[in-house]
């Protein structure tokens, strides 16, 4: 579902991305919508969840098992 939206921006970086859609002969819309998308993806690979496979004698396991907030509390941003 596409939604409507006003953004602000400088001057200089519409005037760029209307360039961009002149010389692509496409409308400045789709290069915003393609820009945004681009921007959400980059987003979404940066905060997707990570698993990996470990060796060991298992005592990492129970660690990390036995605390159920510790993947949350490493990557806070403020």
């Amino acid at each position: 579902m596409i939604r409507r939206t006003t953004l602000a921006a400088e001057a200089d970086d519409l005037a760029e991305l209307e360039a961009e859609a002149r010389r692509r002969g496409v409308s400045l819309a789709r290069v915003l919508r393609e820009a945004v998308a681009r921007e959400a993806d980059e987003i979404r690979r940066r905060t997707r969840p990570r698993f990996g496979i470990v060796r060991g004698d298992g005592s990492a396991t129970k660690l990390v098992a036995g605390d159920e907030h510790a993947p949350a509390r490493g990557r806070r941003r403020s």
